[in-house]
């Protein structure tokens, strides 16, 4: 089943699906954690697909081939990585902001409120026109019917969504959109004379990627790429806010700085870092970062052979093209929480999140076997390119793969063994202290992946580039 999801993959770069062949999937099948969704075959063919990407690369390099293997179980376990992480003697909270969830509205359905960032929490409850309280909020939910709360919420620069059902969110104009759409896209949208790649004894040594995305998907994929060897730097500004034990899990191997996009000033910063680069990484809603000089056409225009990597939540096309979106809200409005309610009932009667982040994950995995396998088109012929993605046409591939029988999530652990965990972690020394955390899961035979850099706070570095190759 793993390789039978990795075939599907392969073909959006023009590989002949049975390249997933020469892949060691072990480790079993789903189900690994109680979900009928097939997480863990997802979070094992992405993975593996970035695995044959970076060995591609390799081979570009050395002229040698070498062997690719995950473990599917192991690869299950990254899809919540954020989980097991450990700074010095204690755990990094991972605790949502007590009003996000998932709430009975006036009409009888549910409605989910997205609210672990402030702003997105400000713009809920300025709609509900309540204080920051439980309680207050649920009442305040009650007088509202769910699609109507859910466009006053997007209208109010919010996130969030009306519980859905499978068969509704397949009647919706944006999920035709979406099933319009492949998996993922990966475009030439320029000519420039093909690069070969910087010297170096990692698949993706001397590249260098700017990462400008947020949360967990995009971060992943950077993330992938410094464990292959690439020079990433991370830019956010001091002014967004972010969840702090979130960057821990994604900061490995990254360099971080600090620029405000408001200013003129850090834009011509981040122009001068695009000319050098290799791949620009974002995450902003499709046409959003146009005015600013930062859209596919402006930045590949001042670096020819610039692999433009671009995720967004519900697709380039359709009615809900510029919405915001998060891996929960994806899940909300598809029926995937409505469907894992009915599958594995929990404690209350509410519609339920599948146990791990499993659309954001196999994303930012995608994305980077994208780029990577840009990157070897640049090689090979040459162009600018641009690797396009949605959490939402993730999502629509992982409910594609099919369910876990019912009768299979009978008795399947919430939890992986101490030993597995014990086996499949590490510790870092970062300056913020000892950080336990999991190792990379795929495995290559020549050149192991391993991040060069430790996890660190944002806005750590200067906005300069290292020295190439020196992850």
């Amino acid at each position: 089943m793993p390789r039978d999801a990795l075939r599907t993959i392969l073909p959006i770069t023009g590989w002949p699906a049975d390249r997933a062949d020469a892949v060691d999937i072990s480790g079993g099948t789903d189900p690994v954690l109680p979900t009928p969704f097939r997480i863990g075959v997802a979070g094992a063919a992405t993975l593996a697909a970035t695995g044959l990407a970076a060995a591609d690369l390799w081979e570009i390099r050395s002229g040698r081939h070498q062997q690719v293997a995950v473990d599917l179980r192991q690869a299950t376990a990254s899809l919540r990585s954020g989980h097991y992480m450990k700074l010095g003697d204690g755990e990094v909270s991972h605790a949502r902001n007590t009003i996000m969830g998932v709430y009975p509205t006036k009409d009888g359905r549910w409605s989910y409120l997205h609210c672990n960032f402030p702003n997105h929490r400000a713009a809920a409850l300025s709609v509900l026109g309540v204080p920051e309280d439980r309680e207050a909020v649920a009442r305040a939910v009650l007088n509202w019917n769910a699609a109507d709360l859910e466009e006053a919420i997007i209208a109010a620069k919010g996130a969030g969504g009306m519980v859905r059902t499978q068969a509704e969110w397949a009647r919706h104009p944006q999920a035709a959109a979406i099933a319009a759409l492949p998996l993922m896209e990966i475009v030439r949208i320029g000519d420039s004379p093909p690069e070969p790649l910087p010297p170096g004894n990692r698949p993706l040594s001397g590249i260098r990627v700017l990462d400008l995305t947020r949360v967990l998907a995009g971060p992943t994929s950077a993330r992938t790429l410094a464990e292959h060897g690439a020079d990433v730097l991370k830019i956010t500004g001091a002014h967004l806010p972010n969840l702090g034990y979130q960057e821990f899990d994604t900061g490995h191997g990254k360099l971080s700085a600090h620029l405000d996009l408001r200013e003129q000033r850090d834009v011509d910063t981040l122009s001068g870092l695009v000319r050098e680069a290799d791949v620009f990484s974002q995450g902003y809603r499709p046409g959003s970062l146009g005015g600013r000089g930062l859209s596919p056409e402006e930045l590949t225009s001042i670096r020819p052979g610039l692999i433009y990597v671009s995720l967004c939540a519900f697709g380039h096309t359709g009615p809900w093209a510029s919405r915001r979106g998060f891996d929960t809200v994806v899940q909300t409005v598809s029926g995937m929480t409505f469907r894992q309610a009915e599958m594995v009932p929990g404690e209350t009667p509410e519609p339920q999140f599948y146990p791990a982040a499993a659309i954001d994950y196999c994303t930012g995995y995608l994305m980077a076997f994208g780029a990577m396998a840009a990157l070897a088109r640049r090689a090979r012929e040459g162009g600018s390119w641009l690797v396009r993605i949605s959490l939402a046409q993730v999502g629509k591939w992982i409910v594609d793969l099919g369910e876990v029988p019912a009768a299979a999530l009978h008795g399947v652990p919430a939890e992986f063994t101490p030993a597995e965990l014990e086996r499949w972690s590490m510790v870092t020394d970062t300056p913020s202290g000892r950080l336990r955390h999991l190792k990379p899961v795929v495995q290559l035979s020549e050149t192991p992946p391993y991040w060069a850099r430790p996890s660190v706070p944002l806005g750590y570095h200067q906005p300069v580039w290292p020295p190439r190759g020196s992850a």
